[in-house]
């Protein structure tokens, strides 16, 4: 199964718009049929920023989200840390990728980060489903 790690914009995106193809990569993880992995730390990004009030998500899909993530997701232990980000915030998706061996880190911001980490090509949400569709 493929594994991914999805960067925060994208999970923005997929919130902010239902029927967009950032919700598609969101749906593909919480269904099981690509592998979503999750450290604290990823996790912890995700919730601080999808709470923030000038998103104006409702509480209670901020809420269902983050559980679905922490019930389904593919929980990883970064054992190091990585500093290989333009954006040193951004280090975090790619330590997360690198404990979960994940095949790709889905990015609306691909600017941020290498091209590669290690096994996991750094890619967009088109990208993406465009590989699932071609397998």
């Amino acid at each position: 199964m493929i594994r991914v790690v999805i960067d925060t914009n994208v999970l923005v995106s997929a919130l902010l718009q239902p029927k967009g193809l950032p919700a598609a990569i969101l749906i593909l993880a919480l269904s099981g049929q690509v592998e979503l992995c999750v450290s604290e730390a990823v996790l912890a990004e995700y919730e601080e920023v999808i709470r923030r009030p000038y998103l104006k998500r409702d509480p209670a899909v901020i809420e269902r989200t983050i559980q679905a993530i922490r019930k389904l997701g593919h929980w990883v232990k970064p054992a190091m840390r990585v500093d290989a980000c333009s954006d040193p915030d951004d280090n975090l998706f790619l330590e997360c990728a690198q404990a979960g061996k994940a095949d790709y880190l889905v990015t609306g911001n691909k600017r941020h980060f290498p091209d590669r980490w290690k096994k996991t090509a750094v890619i967009g949400v088109r990208e993406l489903l465009e590989k699932l569709i071609e397998m």
